[in-house]
């Protein structure tokens, strides 16, 4: 069982400290079940439909227990609160990924997806999709990284073109996560009121809508949907647009600034579970007349590891804390998010070194983890790109 004192940290409250024992409970029951169920299946798992199936799976469990309303914003569209709440984003993501990736990966998107909706579409756009993505009978993506436009969003090469009371979209998108089995996208496309980042606008784009489709499945070392997008004169109606004409950098940064620190929180679940599994074993593995908890190494790397996660949570939760306040926090979510990822990268790794041979058996709790954590370092800015974030913050001071 995790070291869950954290919870009794000033910047949480007796709602917050409910919320996680609540959801804690109920992964026990219905997440853990959903793994123990597929891990049999390891071989079958990495093919796209079961991965699909089970995230639908997830999307549903999770909308129909009241858990999605967390991710929206607004009461009157199915959110638990006008307001997200960041410290209830993140202690759901951060439990959630100590029991099953997967299952924080669903609810995550869940939000993201929507969450340009949530601040910046119409009444009508938030009451069309917000309360389907709340009960979880709409699946939502975003989608803003193209080939040649990863952290260099100026350099986006989608356009779309205004027709009237339409815009015709062309061009592609890629690492799109939920690519294939979303509803919905928000997507991100030149419409050239000014030069770079100034010329872009933000348009919900329906899965049915003509002119769009899956290019390509993609592949990850960790499974889960994710997809390279095509539109074709993708004709979407000018009432799709969120936000004004040329402001969809604002979306898509106010957007990720909301959900960025929730990043960290997954790392943290990660590292967490990894720390649990690597005492457990220590406490029991039998070497040369002792247990492997038993020699120096051993509790010199264990300490490392908590001492870590603390380090990490407490930037973390003082973030989600700040933002809470209405604080600007785009130094401080970098922060969070560059060392919670970085020392889940470390903690899980050490896990993986303790097992031994069996830490790289297909399937074993730390293998499993040591695959799933390498991506938060990517995306929503990679690592490096935090570091220039807190540094320009800094200089601008």
């Amino acid at each position: 069982m995790s070291d869950k004192n954290y919870l009794n940290w000033p910047f949480l409250e007796p709602r917050h400290r409910q919320l996680e024992q609540e959801l804690d409970s109920w992964a026990a029951q219905h997440v853990s079940q959903h793994v123990s169920q597929h891990a049999s299946q390891h071989a079958a798992q990495h093919h796209e439909q079961d991965v699909d199936a089970a995230c639908r799976t997830l999307v549903t469990q999770l909308g129909q227990s009241g858990w999605l309303a967390h991710a929206i914003a607004g009461t009157r569209h199915g959110g638990g609160a006008d307001v997200i709440d960041t410290r209830a984003l993140c202690l759901i993501r951060e439990t959630l990924a100590r029991h099953n990736g997967l299952a924080d990966f669903a609810f995550a998107m869940q939000g993201l997806g929507s969450g340009a909706i949530s601040l910046f579409g119409s009444d009508a756009n938030r009451e069309t999709y917000l309360p389907r993505v709340a009960r979880g009978e709409a699946i939502a993506a975003f989608a803003l990284s193209e080939p040649q436009a990863g952290s260099d969003v100026a350099a986006m090469q989608c356009a779309a073109v205004q027709d009237g009371d339409s815009y015709v979209l062309n061009g592609e998108k890629t690492w799109i996560s939920n690519g294939g089995i979303a509803d919905f996208y928000v997507v991100f496309a030149r419409t050239g009121e000014q030069p770079g980042a100034r010329g872009i606008s933000a348009f919900i784009v329906d899965a049915s809508t003509p002119g769009f489709e899956i290019a390509e499945r993609i592949n990850v070392i960790a499974p889960h949907p994710l997809a390279r997008l095509k539109f074709d004169n993708c004709r979407i109606p000018a009432a799709q647009r969120l936000g004004e004409a040329g402001q969809g950098f604002k979306v898509a940064m106010a957007t990720l600034d909301v959900f960025r620190t929730s990043v960290a929180a997954a790392a943290l679940g990660f590292a967490r579970r990894a720390l649990d599994e690597a005492l457990a074993h220590a406490k029991q593995r039998k070497m040369f007349g002792q247990t492997l908890a038993d020699f120096q190494l051993t509790q010199a790397k264990l300490a490392q590891m908590a001492t870590g996660i603390d380090a990490a949570a407490l930037l973390t939760y003082r973030a989600a804390w700040q933002r809470d306040q209405g604080k600007n926090v785009t130094k401080e979510a970098a922060m969070a998010k560059l060392t919670a990822t970085e020392t889940a990268q470390q903690v899980i790794d050490a896990a993986v070194q303790m097992f031994g041979g069996l830490g790289v058996v297909s399937e074993h709790p730390v293998e499993r983890l040591y695959r799933e954590i390498r991506s938060l370092r990517i995306y929503e800015g990679a690592s490096e790109v935090q570091q220039l974030i807190i540094a320009r913050e800094m200089l601008r001071a």
